[in-house]
């Protein structure tokens, strides 16, 4: 087996996928190998109807830092207009999109690429000692995989560009409390909170959830129309009967993703 086959992992318990960086040695820095399995992965989990949430961590102290300086630092500037940062974008976007709600569980340091890898997913939680940054400027660059464009989104144009002009790292707390991050753990039990979290999501109607994700990261202007069309496909799915008698039964439903 090529090492670079070992760089990422992919497993599936039950309906819950997780993907594992493991290049530790390199605190998980990517490279265009790992871009490649990533999309492939995204492709293989779009077309998985069994998996219902699907993890994001990365092995050892970190859970990327962004991109392996050596593979970028090399290329002309056509090769990182035309392949590098374009790649990145397409495969991040691919896990952005995947159907299924996508967690980033931040296990260790997260930066540059690392910390636009992290955007991409619906929610994040970090462990307590996580640090945060996006230190492209201090490199004499700029974030190139939609950090300028996903972290406003998130924490609002003034804290997104306090991160990318200074460059400095940002704590779990910090990261909280701006919005960066959904919730802060302890480190030894945010394995734990992470398949909790994906437990409860994954119990839920899939087909309910895939349509929300889609509304809630789609333009306000057709929000309305999508709204009506996916509440009148969910109205026609046998998990919506099933969700009806169940309350009225009170138990707990059992959602088949039909």
């Amino acid at each position: 087996m090529n090492q670079d086959d070992t760089q990422i992992t992919l497993s599936i318990d039950n309906r819950i996928a997780t993907i594992t960086l493991n290049r530790p040695e390199k605190l998980n820095a990517l490279t265009p190998a790992m871009l490649a399995q990533l999309e492939g992965m995204a492709a293989a989990l779009e077309q998985n109807q069994d998996v219902r949430v699907v993890l994001l961590t990365g092995s050892g102290r970190a859970f990327c830092v962004g991109a392996d300086i050596y593979a970028w630092s090399a290329l002309e500037p056509l090769q990182m207009w035309r392949q590098w940062i374009r790649d990145g974008h397409r495969v991040f976007d691919r896990l952005a999109r995947l159907p299924q709600p996508l967690i980033a569980v931040l296990n260790g340091y997260t930066f540059g690429g690392g910390l636009e890898l992290a955007l991409a997913a619906d929610l994040r939680l970090a462990a307590e000692t996580v640090q945060l940054a996006l230190p492209e400027t201090t490199l004499g660059t700029i974030p190139g995989w939609a950090g300028t464009q996903r972290l406003p989104r998130l924490i609002g144009a003034a804290r997104a560009k306090q991160m990318i002009f200074t460059g400095a790292r940002i704590d779990a707390v910090t990261a909280e409390r701006w919005g960066l991050v959904n919730e802060v753990v302890a480190a030894d039990a945010l394995d734990v909170r992470a398949h909790e979290l994906a437990e409860i999501i994954a119990r839920n109607a899939p087909v309910a959830v895939q349509a929300a994700k889609q509304l809630i990261d789609g333009d306000l202007a057709s929000a309305v129309t999508l709204e009506a069309l996916a509440s009148g496909m969910t109205a026609f799915t046998a998990d919506l009967q099933e969700g009806l008698a169940a309350f009225r039964e009170r138990r707990s439903p059992d959602f088949q993703g039909r």
